[in-house]
Formats: C-alpha cells, sequence, structure tokens
C-alpha cells in the first residue's frame, strides 16, 4: 500500500533500519558503494539528474505497478523535515487520510515561494557560487509546452507523497518526457523541487490558506538535527 521511494547518492542509510513495518523501501543510489547487506531492495542509476531524475526513473520503471501510495524523499529527508520517520509510522495506520485527501502531500516545514526566473530564492542562494538564475519560465515551456506562472510556492526538500491515481492521471509518456528533461534541462532538479504539484496537475499549498505569504515556517527548525537522532 505504501512505498518509499530514497533517492541516494553517498548519504548514511542507518536510519532507514527502523522504519514501519510492512513498509516497502527501494533505494536508488547514485553513489560510488552499493550496500549489499541492506535489507531494502538498492538500485544503481548514473549520477544525473540529481533526485528528479531518480524519482522519474521510478515512476516510468514503475508505472503499472505503482505502490497505492509513495513517498519520494532525499537520502538525508531529516534536513528539511526532521521528524520525517514520525511522519512515516502515522502515514502506514491509514494513509487516505492522513497523508492527504487529495492525492499530494508536500513532506518539509518550510514553505517558501520562488520566481520564475529563480531571482528571490535560487539566485542568492549560498550554494549558488556563480549567483546565476533559474531559468524556470524555459522549464516550463520544455516540459508543460506552455507558458509558467510568474511565482512557485513549494515546499522546500523536494519531498513529497503521491498517491497512484493522482499520479496516472498522466500517461506514462509524460512522465518519460519529463525523466528526458530533468537530464537535458539546465538545473532541471531546482526546476522540479518548485514545480512537483505542478507537475502532478494538483494545487500542494492551499493559497486561500497561505493568504498573501511567501514563506512559512511549520514548525521550528532549531530541533532539526536532535530530533532524527532520537527516533
Amino acid at each position: 500500500m505504501l512505498e518509499l521511494v530514497v533517492a541516494h547518492y553517498t548519504e548514511n542509510l542507518n536510519w532507514l533500519r527502523n522504519l514501519p513495518a510492512g513498509l516497502k523501501t527501494t533505494v536508488y543510489t547514485k553513489g560510488p558503494d552499493t550496500d549489499s547487506s541492506a535489507k531494502h531492495v538498492t538500485i544503481p542509476l548514473p549520477n544525473v539528474g540529481r533526485e528528479a531524475h531518480t524519482y522519474l526513473h521510478h515512476i516510468v520503471s514503475r508505472y503499472d505497478s505503482l505502490a497505492e501510495w509513495t513517498v519520494f524523499c532525499q537520502g538525508k529527508p531529516f534536513d528539511h523535515a526532521y521528524d520525517f520517520k514520525k511522519t512515516l509510522r502515522e502515514f502506514t495506520t491509514n494513509p487516505s487520510t492522513v497523508i492527504s485527501q487529495t492525492g499530494f502531500r508536500w513532506l518539509g516545514h518550510l514553505i517558501d515561494t520562488d520566481d520564475n526566473q529563480g531571482n528571490r530564492l535560487f539566485q542568492p542562494w549560498s550554494k549558488n557560487e556563480d549567483g546565476r538564475g533559474l531559468d524556470l519560465r524555459d522549464f516550463h515551456q520544455a516540459l508543460f509546452n506552455t507558458n509558467g506562472p510568474e511565482f512557485y510556492t513549494f515546499m522546500l526538500g523536494a519531498q513529497f507523497a503521491i498517491q497512484r491515481n493522482l499520479l496516472r492521471q498522466k500517461p506514462v509518456s509524460f512522465y518519460e518526457q519529463a525523466l528526458a528533461v530533468s537530464v537535458a534541462f539546465t538545473d532541471a532538479a531546482h526546476c522540479f523541487e518548485r514545480s512537483w504539484d505542478r507537475v502532478f496537475s494538483t494545487t500542494g499549498i492551499d493559497p486561500d490558506w497561505l493568504d498573501g505569504r511567501l514563506t512559512v515556517r511549520l514548525k521550528p527548525m532549531k530541533h532539526q538535527q536532535t530530533d532524527h537522532d532520537k527516533s
């Protein structure tokens, strides 16, 4: 019913040892080593396209055998969702009501907004050493063949849960195209991070609830490290 898909590079995956019973876990690794002793399924992938390529590879390759609910996360999910393991335990009880009745739920604690050239978030980002922009306009055109919005509101971390029926409202050919975009388009993973709800043609964050806010901290981040260490 519920499958966890992990986009791994070199992160320590010891946290996977204490997950809810019965949770299917698939790890796609782009790192140099594969842990043959791990109890979860580990599938090597070429080191391209970051987590967006990993997620889309899973969707394309498993389109006809997707779990009813799939949780997509990074190899170290706690940076943006410090109580991630607690959330997974809640998900396994009754996904249809706990995760989301809409079929999609962002996972994380910080909602933020970028403009369609990345000037608000991406350009001044500390890891963006050359201060380049993020061309979400051309990305949206490449993916949807339409003009995109002026602003993208999303939850930082590129982590989310998606229901199979919602995902399958688009044909596998769309996701094959998206997979190609994840490799060919410059900074595609950062564009996808801002767009996953749009990929699935849903509204990830209720604009009425936002009430014009561009940034919302859902939980204090100061316990980011200690909380998952205690899990």
